[in-house]
């Protein structure tokens, strides 16, 4: 492992109406909610996403996850096209008003096939459809997808805190 400088943008949509739909993909997009008891399908599914990556959350335990998919306003979805599983979203609603839109993407063969933007647009109505919702955010990392960055601002979500950290890697 190496120690890397990493750039940390936190995005945020202010207002549902500064939502930008991406275009539809090939392909129909099916979210299904997931809990616990789909646990091992939520890890194998991240640890395909986070992998390239190096999120934080790859060395998580068993009971780390339990915790987080426990925890009072978190939901998670599994996206798929037929039957194959494209994606993850999970969000966590606080209680001040605001969703967190703590992990997203795409396994890497459905990278580039058209169905981020389209993705990221369903996760985002998920998050203002969880009631009175003043704010929906997410960060992303100078170490994520090299889209993920634009797909942010492209939907909608603007910067409002970048940060420099040091990073495992």
């Amino acid at each position: 492992m190496v120690l890397v400088e990493v750039t940390i943008t936190h995005l945020e949509m202010t207002s549902r109406d500064q939502l930008v739909a991406g275009k539809l993909p090939p392909a129909d997009i099916a979210l299904h909610p997931a809990g616990v008891d789909a646990l091992a399908l939520i890890r194998s599914t991240h640890n395909r996403i986070a992998a390239a990556h190096h999120w934080l959350s790859l060395g998580w335990s068993e009971q780390r996850w339990m915790n987080l998919l426990d925890r009072p306003g978190v939901q998670c979805w599994i996206a798929r096209v037929d039957v194959d599983i494209i994606g993850l979203i999970i969000m966590q609603r606080h209680a001040r008003g605001d969703v967190e839109i703590t992990k997203f993407g795409l396994v890497p063969e459905w990278v580039g096939r058209g169905f981020g933007g389209h993705l990221l647009t369903l996760a985002t109505q998920l998050a203002w459809g969880l009631g009175s919702v003043d704010r929906v955010w997410l960060a992303t990392t100078s170490i994520d997808h090299p889209h993920a960055l634009s797909n942010y601002r492209a939907r909608g979500f603007r910067p409002f805190r970048v940060e420099r950290a040091p990073r495992q890697v």
